[in-house]
This record gives structure tokens, sequence and C-alpha cells, in this order.
């Protein structure tokens, strides 16, 4: 078969998981013997092709009133004008028209439509070409893809998500098959009324993490290490963690690598004065991991599927982790790792020190954590079931949308 890919970016401009992933699917399904082309968006006018590691790639210009992937920050009143037109921006739609002409896929596998809009599901599925959505964050809910407010996770949508996003569950059935990256963030959408013609499906993101040597057994009484490992943002609870970890009465140290704003940088840093806190910036994650003993996933939001966790496990570095969202579908409480809850703060630290008082649960955590997300860790179980559900999307009668 022949599959067009549409998504915000695609390498190498790299902003996070979802398109490291779409580049391991686009190939692993090309090596099948499928026929892959992308689309995706660039800062420049125009459209622009070429291949990239054998792929063919379109990169169209984003039209809208500015490049949203840029460093520099706008005003309110931009960054709402920018989401207003993004909510159905037909000038992309007829953008995505031209493709299918040209290349005139049998099916076409939307991912992150940020800067495309819901707008691009209208002509594929005129077309009568089935689309299979792949739900990597929420922006299709909220504009801010995190469904976070007001230093809280909403529980539904706030006004302005409910007026950019009015009817993208309408808009939604039109889908034939749709894929969550964990049964959190699918069945978030089927909360919400969306994909109601759709297939559901589950399909975990991979990466390809070789096997490093078992950590020493940790002995009682020894320093423990913890890491944070990602994006320095508020919403990845890292002032929580901070606050916990300068409640700790043992020998411990906090290393937190990741980049974020300037500002928030320095904010953390102040918070951090006085104790073994030290922010170490852009690294190795494999270096880093092999120096840690626990990684710490304090996320306020609900990450979709929180691959750090995966790739600490795959390092046999056990995780305390929030229970929210896909965190829950590879951090497996007494296995691998660890909960604590944000609703009660205290858990944390808690969880912190259960694990340095408890030599030999901590060794059993580590013994355990590559095994359990094994599977996962399978490129050609991820592939193949991407195969599955496109080949089924194409026998499906073409989705029926009342007038």
């Amino acid at each position: 078969m022949k599959i067009l890919y549409i998504n915000s970016l695609y390498s190498p401009l790299i902003e996070g998981g979802a398109e490291i992933s779409l580049k391991l699917i686009v190939e692993g399904m090309k090596s099948l013997g499928h026929q892959v082309v992308v689309l995706s968006l660039m800062p420049d006018k125009g459209m622009k092709k070429e291949l990239v590691d054998g792929v063919t790639v379109y990169r169209a210009g984003l039209q809208n009133g500015y490049w949203p992937y840029s460093k520099a920050k706008k005003n309110k009143l931009s960054r709402l004008s920018w989401h207003y037109r993004d909510q159905s921006n037909e000038a992309m739609a007829e953008v995505v028209k031209e493709i299918l002409m040209a290349e005139k896929p049998d099916i076409v596998s939307c991912h992150n439509l940020a800067g495309w809009s819901a707008a691009v599901w209208n002509p594929i599925h005129q077309a009568g070409i089935p689309i299979v959505q792949v739900l990597h964050d929420l922006y299709l809910l909220c504009p801010n893809s995190n469904m976070f407010k007001n230093e809280q996770t909403c529980e539904n949508q706030c006004l302005s998500c409910k007026l950019l996003r009015s009817n993208h569950a309408e808009k939604s059935l039109q889908v034939s098959a749709v894929v969550g990256i964990s049964s959190s963030i699918l069945q978030r959408f089927i909360d919400f009324g969306y994909f109601q013609n759709a297939s559901k499906n589950i399909i975990y993101n991979t990466r390809t993490i070789s096997n490093p040597a078992f950590k020493s057994p940790r002995k009682s009484g020894q320093a423990m290490r913890f890491g944070y490992l990602g994006t320095l943002s508020k919403v990845k609870g890292l002032e929580w963690l901070i606050e916990q970890f300068k409640k700790l009465d043992f020998e411990a140290s906090l290393r937190i690598a990741g980049k974020g704003d300037k500002e928030y940088e320095t904010h953390l840093k102040e918070i951090s004065s006085g104790a073994n806190i030290k922010f170490v910036g852009y690294v190795n994650s494999t270096e880093f991991l092999a120096e840690m003993d626990v990684l710490i996933v304090p996320s306020l939001w609900e990450e979709p599927l929180g691959m750090v966790a995966i790739e600490a496990l795959a390092n046999h570095v056990p995780v305390i982790a929030n229970k929210r969202g896909g965190l829950q579908e590879t951090v497996k409480y007494g296995i691998n790792g660890l909960y604590c809850y944000d609703s009660k703060p205290d858990s944390l630290s808690a969880a912190m020190r259960y694990l340095y008082e408890n030599p030999e649960q901590y060794n059993q955590f580590s013994q355990a954590a590559r095994a359990s997300v094994a599977s996962i860790l399978d490129a050609d179980r991820m592939i193949g079931e991407y195969e599955a559900v496109l080949k089924e999307a194409l026998t499906k009668p073409k989705p029926e949308i009342s007038k």
C-alpha cells in the first residue's frame, strides 16, 4: 500500500518524541515493502520536496501568523490569533488536497496536526481515502497540548479550549481508525466524544536502547542518587520535586538534566539553594542514567506515555512517577518502581525515603526493570501493529457523516 504520513515536523526538524517515533514508523513501513511519503511543515513559504534517508518528504510553508517552533516569545493576542486560525486552517487543507492529487495514497496516517489543523481531514475524507489518526498529545482537545492550567491538570475543557475545539469531535467522525500511544490518552479523547466512527487501538512508542550491565546491588546506608531528565517547565513538577528532595534527612543527591525557559531555570536554581542539587543541562541520557539510582518523573499533567520512564527502566533504573496518564502503564507499582501523588505532596519524599531504607526492595525493582518494558522496546512489534491497523482501515467502509 501507499501511505501518506502527515505531521507538523519531520527529521531533521525534531521537537519531541513524536518526530522520533514517526521516523521509526515511516522507515519501518518502508522496510516492509510499502510506499511511504511524508508531508510536514517548514517556516519558509512555498513547498520543498526532498529525500530523507530514502524517504520522500514534502515540506510545506506554514500559512499562519508565525512559526510556532521558534524560541521568540509571542504576546497573548498573537498566540490567540494563531490558535484561532489553527482550529480550521483551510489554506493548509488545500495543500493536503494538492499532495493527495500528486501522490494518490491508498491511506493517510495523521500524527501531530498543530499548524495543519483538523481541517486537513476534510479533503482526505472527501477523496474517499481512509484516515488513521495517531494521538501523541492532547492538541486536538487543548491548544496547549497538555490540558494543564493554573498549575493543575484540567479535568474538563476550559472555555478557550471549548471555543477553539468546538467542532473537533464532530470532525473526527471522518477518521477510520485512531491510535493512542497509551490507553490513557486514547480514553481521554473517547471521554470527550471523539472518534466515534473509528476503530480504537493502542500502540506504544518504542526506542532502540542497548542493554547495559545490571547495576551493582545497593547496600544499607548507601547514599542515593536521584535524577530528573526532561524539559524544565512547571507542568513537569520540578518545584514539587525540589521541595520534597530538600525534606530528605539521609545522604542523597539530585541531578536535574535538561533545559527550559531561562527565567524559570533561574527560579528553580534559586529554590534549590543549599541542597545537594545540581543542574547539568543537556546530557547523553544513557550516560546520565548510568550514574543514577532512581529516576523521578513528577509530571503534573497526564503524560501521554512518558518515554523517559521507559528509557530509565530499560537501563535498569527504577522509577518514582506521579500516578497520572500513561506513566501508569509502564511504571508498575511494587514491580519496577513506586508512585507518588501530587494530591499528597509528601508522598514523593516518602517514596524516595522508602527506596533508600529498603535496599533489597530497590534491588528487586532494578533487576525487574528492563524485563518489564521489553515488549515496548521491540521495534518490530510497533511496526507490525501499525501495519495491521492500516490494513484493517483499508478494508472498512468509508465513515458516513450525517449532513
